[in-house]
């Protein structure tokens, strides 16, 4: 089972960072989550009803990440934070999207507290995950487009294993090769904040309701914590 790792580069530049590794095996995404379909559904009846916004760019959480985008060189208003775009869509359109019951039950934890999430299925990683800087040599295909190669830039944030890119842009879109599916049986999702001493708390219970959805419809969930201090876990 793969370890991630924060490198030592990103800890210093990025010294408050935490992330909360959400990992499930077992998973049965076939059956019915009625506990993810209420949480979508009482998402869209509260921004509905106005008694409650998904947090936009001017909210400190997403600041953060288009502050962090900025230093490595990254435009966060031409490609945006996951939370970011996730929150200007449910925003604009009064739902989020179905795509399947692991990756529905990691938006509805995203947008709810405004914190980027994104999941890997374990089973197509090879090796063990960095977080790191890129060297502008790797090689990343978008979820959704398996046809498209695109090269991170030097510099730039990536998650990353042995083979190629898992996210680019720290937190904006994940790779299609690793891409969770109603199948996908083992799986990492994870959470992340720049801020960890204002939202380590957020981050901690958005990480357990993540959990509670999975656990149901999962032999095994657990919960970790990678930071400046804590680099490395294993899954």
């Amino acid at each position: 089972m793969p370890a991630f790792r924060i490198t030592p580069a990103v800890a210093d530049a990025f010294p408050d960072t935490l992330i909360a590794l959400v990992t499930a095996t077992g998973l049965r995404g076939r059956e019915p989550w009625p506990h993810t379909t209420a949480a979508l559904e009482d998402l869209e009846q509260q921004l509905a009803d106005g008694t409650w916004q998904p947090a936009d760019e001017t909210d400190p959480r997403i600041e953060a990440w288009h502050t962090a985008y900025r230093s490595f060189g990254t435009n966060p208003r031409r490609i945006r934070p996951s939370v970011d775009a996730l929150g200007r869509r449910l925003a604009k359109k009064g739902s989020l999207p179905r795509i399947n019951p692991p990756v529905d039950s990691y938006n509805a934890v995203s947008v709810r507290h405004g914190l980027p999430a994104g999941a890997f299925d374990l089973n197509h990683v090879t090796g063990d995950v960095d977080i790191r800087y890129a060297d502008g040599t790797e090689s990343f295909t978008p979820l959704g487009e398996p046809d498209t190669v695109e090269t991170p830039k030097p510099g730039e944030i990536i998650y990353a294993d042995e083979v190629g890119v898992l996210t680019r842009h720290w937190n904006h879109r994940d790779a299609h090769r690793t891409r969770v599916t109603e199948d996908s049986t083992h799986v990492a999702f994870v959470l992340e904040t720049l801020h960890a001493t204002r939202d380590g708390d957020l981050l901690k219970l958005a990480a357990d309701e993540l959990q509670s959805l999975l656990a149901p419809h999962a032999t095994q969930t657990a919960v970790h914590h990678l930071s400046p201090a804590q680099p490395q876990t294993a899954t």
